[in-house]
């Protein structure tokens, strides 16, 4: 009796959440979610992991495609095809929004947070969600930040164990103006380039070097052309999932619900995915032949100290000094 008893309470307990989904207002719909990385990159990873949950979510009413390798084109076309409402969802650098919400261009400023635990507090915070919410009058809606990682350096030249180390080196940076300026201003020859595009240039030699993650550099195989990694951690990136405006507005309210609640999900899965493959990423590295090596806290101080023109820069443009005030703000409290 006992048994049965249960079992009839599991039942139940099933229906129950089989009628709940599918009493939500859901309608068929096809999603394309298109990426940057690697299909078995951790982007590709929460990338599927997103599209389970939204399939969950609608009773299986929404059918997600995913498009990784940037086969539907690099972060700036994503963001047209979003803006336009020929893509509903993608994941993408909060660097490549400047061109459409230039105060995005805060998060790039070098050397901002000091640690994973700082950056995620200001992101799911009051000051990410203002930012995120400066997009929707662009045509696009921020739903979550995911976790690019702090930013470190490569090159085929040499070993740069100082400032100077970068002279002459010909290193690819993001499309943004803050990173051009930095890299500039530590001697580096800095050339704005596509993702899309950088695996190509370097191995043809177009560009000696580049700045990523170390999942990144791992996940598109930049230790093939690339012999020395410095960890600089010289600015912490952040991804945003974002999708059309276009296609949001026509959502249901238990349809933006979900969407929600399943960004929120996979940005958890995300941030705990990508720093256990960080770990694994640098002995991968390590074993491919790469040389690694850290700056000395001197060295990254005189860094911190070049970049202050181009962090000027920044905040001298129209409406910047306000942005920029609100995230040292932020960060005052948390530092408290």
């Amino acid at each position: 009796m006992k048994l049965i008893i249960k079992s009839l309470a599991l039942g139940l307990a099933i229906a129950g959440t089989l009628s709940a989904a599918q009493a939500a207002d859901f309608k068929p719909r096809m999603v394309r979610f298109g990426y940057g990385l690697a299909e078995d990159s951790n982007q590709g990873r929460a990338v599927r992991f997103f599209a389970e949950e939204l399939n969950k979510a609608s009773g299986g009413k929404w059918k997600v495609k995913t498009f990784g390798a940037a086969s539907l084109g690099s972060d700036p076309q994503m963001q047209n095809a979003l803006i336009g409402g020929a893509q509903e969802i993608m994941v993408g650098s909060t660097a490549t929004l400047v061109g459409i919400v230039s105060d995005f261009g805060v998060y790039d400023l070098p050397f901002v947070f000091n640690s994973e635990k700082e950056a995620d507090t200001v992101l799911d915070g009051p000051f990410g969600q203002k930012m995120m919410d400066k997009l929707q009058g662009k045509g696009m809606v921020g739903l979550t930040y995911w976790e690019n990682g702090f930013r470190n350096l490569t090159n085929s030249k040499r070993p740069v164990n100082k400032m100077e180390d970068m002279a002459g080196i010909k290193l690819r940076v993001m499309q943004n103006p803050v990173y051009i300026d930095m890299f500039k201003g530590f001697g580096a020859n800095a050339v704005p380039l596509a993702f899309s595009e950088l695996f190509a240039a370097l191995e043809t030699g177009a560009v000696d070097g580049q700045e990523n993650p170390v999942t990144t550099i791992d996940s598109s195989k930049f230790y093939e052309v690339q012999k020395y990694l410095t960890m600089t951690r010289h600015v912490y990136s952040p991804w945003i999932v974002t999708a059309s405006k276009r296609w949001y507005d026509g959502l249901t309210a238990d349809e933006k619900a979900a969407l929600q609640k399943a960004a929120i999900a996979s940005r958890d899965f995300e941030r705990r995915d990508s720093r256990a493959a960080s770990e694994k990423s640098m002995e991968v590295l390590k074993q491919k032949g790469m040389q690694i090596n850290s700056m000395s806290d001197a060295e990254l101080n005189r860094m911190r100290a070049t970049t202050k023109p181009a962090v000027d820069k920044f905040a001298a443009m129209p409406g910047h000094a306000e942005v920029v005030k609100e995230l040292d703000a932020e960060l005052a409290k948390l530092r408290k």
